[in-house]
């Protein structure tokens, strides 16, 4: 049983032993570092995206008007129209309670980021929008279409 040639094999097993001991661990440290790095950058790439859109999504409100009163919009679908023709009034507001037009058209209206209602006017009429919020803060916008 005391073969020189497995002696010989034993004894050069233990010598490299230690080495490939502290290799394999090197090794394990390695790997752990790497996943942990690549872990690590995912959730800050994560946290930036949330950020980022968190960011744009005051960017959005801001540019509406944030919490302040805002008449964004009154246009008319067209300058002139022909007597006893219709158009598009359309208007838009932020943040406000109530919203009035003056001459009143006949639809009903009511505070909207974007909505149109039909006007007939007889003779050159300036429409004026009034916007107010809940602390009794008003805005007014005016447009004018020429009937001929």
């Amino acid at each position: 049983m005391n073969d020189p040639k497995q002696h010989d094999l034993l004894y050069v097993i233990r010598k490299i032993l230690p080495f490939t001991t502290v290799a394999l661990i090197v090794a394990a440290i390695y790997v752990g570092w790497m996943f942990f790095s690549r872990w690590q950058e995912n959730r800050d790439l994560q946290h930036k995206r949330a950020e980022a859109a968190a960011e744009s999504a005051r960017d959005v409100v801001n540019t509406l008007g944030g919490n302040d009163l805002k008449i964004l919009s009154l246009t008319l679908d067209r300058g002139f129209i022909r007597r006893g023709e219709k158009l598009q009034l359309c208007y838009g507001v932020m943040n406000a309670k109530k919203v009035s037009i003056e001459p009143s058209p006949r639809e009903e209206t009511w505070p909207s980021t974007n909505r149109c209602v039909e006007v007939s006017p007889t003779r050159d009429t300036t429409y004026k929008l009034t916007a107010e919020d809940a602390a009794g803060h008003t805005q007014s916008a005016s447009v004018q279409v020429k009937v001929r």
